[in-house]
């Protein structure tokens, strides 16, 4: 019996993509990914991610990874429809994997409403909704790794040509940095997102 784990990366940053991924595996081999140590990938220091990045693809049947641009975000957020948004991608997610039963993180407060929405897209397969999904199943934790780690690699791509600190919102550095972006260009760069609140302020100022 294949089972498929889905989480996401990146939703709560000011910049960057928003990555979801997924991971399928044999239902007897979910105990392999707990024996190397596979757990919620913000418990895990960025060297530990890297390392297991490696051993868990080794372990899975297949793996899935979609990047949302800061653009489509924005649109998204524009509708008040970030949730639907990743659901739609995390449909996705689970189409291309063909698993049996699929176990997500939900980003909605109520996880029934986001199971059965994305339930109505796959049509096929027991989908398992749950708050805190990357801490209570492991097929979840290993797909947090996998987002977390291609998250951290797209940052780090923009690290080469810029200064930006974390990407996150209540990061001095990442703020300064949109600031100082803003003051001389008069508007954000493409992977800033430009529907998040602190930015619309300093957007608001300058203008």
């Amino acid at each position: 019996m294949l089972v498929c784990g889905v989480d996401d990366a990146g939703r709560g940053s000011v910049l960057g993509p928003l990555v979801i991924s997924g991971i399928s595996i044999e239902q007897k081999n979910i105990k392999q990914l707990v024996k190397i140590g596979v757990k919620d990938s913000k418990q895990l220091s960025p060297q530990s991610r890297e390392k297991l990045y490696g051993q868990i693809l080794s372990i899975v049947e297949g793996y899935h990874v979609a990047k949302i641009s800061p653009k489509t975000i924005d649109k998204s957020v524009s509708k008040n429809l970030l949730n639907k948004l990743e659901a739609d991608y995390m449909a996705k997610v689970i189409k291309k994997l063909e698993a049996d039963s699929s176990y997500v993180d939900s980003c909605d407060v109520n996880p029934k409403r986001f199971g059965l929405y994305i339930s109505n897209i796959v049509k096929t397969g027991k989908i398992v909704s749950s708050h805190h999904a990357d801490r209570k199943y492991p097929v979840v934790s290993a797909a947090s790794i996998i987002a977390k780690v291609n998250r951290d690699r797209a940052i780090e791509k923009l690290r080469k040509s810029h200064d930006l600190g974390s990407g996150y919102p209540s990061d001095p550095k990442t703020m300064w940095f949109i600031k100082e972006w803003i003051s001389k260009n008069g508007n954000v760069p493409e992977f800033v997102r430009k529907s998040w609140k602190p930015v619309k302020i300093l957007l608001s100022v300058s203008s």
